[in-house]
């Protein structure tokens, strides 16, 4: 911001991005100066709150004056909203897609200045400078994660709280079913009872946690880069901001499923497994990292494979 140098310099054509849920009046209260303003409706959709078409996607970046080949920092109030961003422009083919460690917080805590009034003003460009999404094997529907299933060498991973993993609740006031996709394994999220938490990938400060953890804690599960990852949680905040930690570290063969338990669940024919058998102790085992309980993917190929699914 101060036009100084600074290691992994980005591009001269760069823009701050705050991401949230249409609370402009916040946004003017305080806000980091230069910061535009990216309200999350603009780039999902009802019902299952997936990414709107890519025409939509497009046009708004357009509008951002944001170009395959711009740096897009972001942040917000509540990171799994700017994890959300940065999945899609990255889905898009934007090159460079950065958050700032933390959020809000970690700027104001570190003593930072803020400013108030509107939004920085973009100016928009006429084209994308490159093909259109450039990266679409980072998103996958429901139809995808069926035949990822039945595949070798694959992972769906669930980015949700124990409780919901296991089905003691949706985790969600406008998701009814509660259970889990058969074959998941347990990502890990946040405190049961707060859809936007990620504590367990989060210091206290909001900022990440040393990526060894993450790791240590996804391989008890199964979840490594050597496979084809597709994280999920209930409508795609949660598990995008885990795909990006992932893509921080350098994994691969990654993706989000963008309909997650939402979508999933609201079909009946949709197989569910629920986990309400476990006992404390059990559970207790598991959040440390081991895998007991886990339900096994070769258990639903063979169901699929016998067209019971």
């Amino acid at each position: 911001m101060a036009g100084r140098k600074t290691p992994a310099a980005a591009s001269r054509n760069w823009c701050l991005l705050e991401v949230d849920e249409a609370v402009a009046d916040v946004f003017a209260e305080a806000h980091i100066p230069a910061a535009a303003y990216l309200v999350t409706r603009w780039l999902e959709q009802g019902p299952f709150w997936n990414k709107v078409p890519d025409a939509a996607l497009l046009r708004l970046l357009l509008d951002f004056g944001i170009r395959h080949d711009t740096t897009v920092v972001l942040y917000g109030r509540n990171m799994t909203a700017a994890g959300r961003a940065a999945h899609l422009m990255l889905y898009a083919g934007a090159l460079d897609v950065r958050l700032l460690d933390g959020g809000l917080q970690a700027w104001t805590q570190a003593g930072l200045p803020l400013a108030a009034g509107r939004p920085q003003a973009r100016t928009p460009v006429a084209d994308f400078g490159a093909a259109f999404p450039g990266c679409p094997h980072y998103l996958v529907n429901t139809q995808q994660v069926k035949s990822l299933l039945l595949q070798p060498d694959t992972a769906l991973v669930s980015i949700r709280t124990w409780d919901e993993f296991s089905g003691r609740t949706s985790g969600y006031s406008y998701i009814d079913a509660c259970g889990e996709i058969p074959g998941a394994r347990w990502g890990r999220a946040g405190e049961s009872g707060d859809m936007n938490s990620m504590s367990a990938f989060q210091n206290t400060d909001g900022s990440m946690k040393p990526a060894r953890e993450i790791r240590d804690f996804w391989h008890g599960e199964g979840i490594h880069a050597g496979l084809h990852t597709a994280f999920y949680c209930g409508t795609g905040w949660r598990a995008s901001l885990a795909f990006f930690y992932a893509w921080l570290m350098g994994w691969e063969h990654i993706s989000v499923y963008d309909g997650g338990w939402f979508e999933w669940s609201s079909d009946p024919l949709n197989p569910r497994s629920t986990q309400r058998s476990i006992d404390t102790a059990t559970m207790e085992v598991v959040q440390a990292g081991c895998s007991v309980g886990r339900s096994q993917p070769g258990a639903l190929a063979a169901e699929m494979q016998e067209g019971q699914i």
